[in-house]
C-alpha cells in the first residue's frame, strides 16, 4: 500500500488557523482551502528536520510512524520547494544514533565516491582538450586547457557536460571554442555593456571570431580540411 504523507506549508504571509484562530502560523496544512495549525491537524507533536542530510532524513522517515513533508513557495521559480520533514522526536533520536554509529564508514564511502567522480570529471576534460587541439592545432595549449576546463565544469550545463559535448560532437566542441573567442578575443562583452542587443553584438564580432578560428585551425602554416564552423 502506497503511503501518502501530509504536506505542511511554511506560509509567506501571515495566516491564522481556521479552527483555533491562533497565529501567525509558522507552518500549517491546508484543508478545504483554509489554513489549519499543526496542533489542530494532529501534527503538533512532530519535530522539524531540515533537508540536507540524506542518511539522517531517510532513517528518521523510516523510523517515524507519522511524518510530513514541509514545503515553501518560491515566488521567483513559481513552485513549491521542499524544506525538510516533520518526524516523531523518538524517530529522529534513533536516526541520529544510527548516523553517529556509522559516520566513519559513510565518510569513507563519500571520499571514495568523490575520488571516482573526480576521475570521471578529469577524463571528460582531458578528452575535450584533446579534441579541441585536434580541431584547432594552433590554439595555444594553455588557452585550449582553459576552454576545456570551463566547458566541462561539473554542474555548469555547458557544452562539455551535454550529451553532444561528452560524445565530442564536432559542432559542440567548436561551439565551446567559439564562445571563448567571443568573450576573450573580441569586444563582445563591452558591446553588451554599452546596451547593444545581443544578436547585433554577435553579428558585429562574427568576422573577428572567424579570423581567430581560421588561425587556430592552421597546422604548420596550412589550413586543415577539418570542420570550419
Amino acid at each position: 500500500m502506497d503511503l501518502v504523507a501530509p504536506v505542511v506549508v511554511e506560509p509567506l504571509r501571515r495566516r491564522r488557523c481556521s479552527e483555533c484562530h491562533r497565529g501567525p502560523l509558522d507552518r500549517m496544512i491546508v484543508e478545504f482551502n483554509a489554513p489549519v495549525c499543526l496542533d489542530c491537524a494532529d501534527l503538533g507533536h512532530l519535530v522539524f528536520l531540515r533537508r540536507g542530510d540524506t542518511a539522517l532524513t531517510r532513517r528518521a522517515r523510516e523510523a517515524s510512524t507519522l511524518w510530513a513533508v514541509v514545503v515553501r513557495h518560491n515566488r521567483r521559480r513559481t513552485r513549491y520547494e521542499r524544506q525538510g520533514l516533520l518526524v516523531e522526536e523518538a524517530a529522529l533520536a534513533e536516526a541520529e544514533r544510527a548516523c553517529l554509529e556509522d559516520a566513519e564508514a559513510r565518510a569513507a564511502r563519500r571520499a571514495r565516491d568523490a575520488v571516482r567522480r573526480a576521475a570521471v570529471d578529469a577524463g571528460i576534460t582531458a578528452a575535450l582538450l584533446a579534441e579541441i587541439l585536434r580541431l584547432f592545432p594552433s590554439c595555444p595549449a594553455d588557452r585550449a586547457t582553459e576552454i576545456a576546463v570551463h566547458a566541462s565544469a561539473k554542474g555548469s550545463g555547458r557544452v562539455g557536460r551535454t550529451a553532444a559535448g561528452r560524445s565530442l560532437d564536432r559542432g559542440a566542441v567548436t561551439a565551446a571554442v567559439r564562445a571563448s573567442v567571443r568573450h576573450v578575443d573580441t569586444p563582445y562583452d563591452s558591446l553588451l555593456m554599452q546596451g547593444v542587443p545581443r544578436h547585433q553584438a554577435r553579428t558585429r564580432v562574427a568576422p573577428a571570431i572567424e579570423a581567430v578560428l581560421r588561425t587556430w585551425r592552421q597546422d604548420g602554416g596550412t589550413t586543415s580540411g577539418r570542420e570550419r564552423g
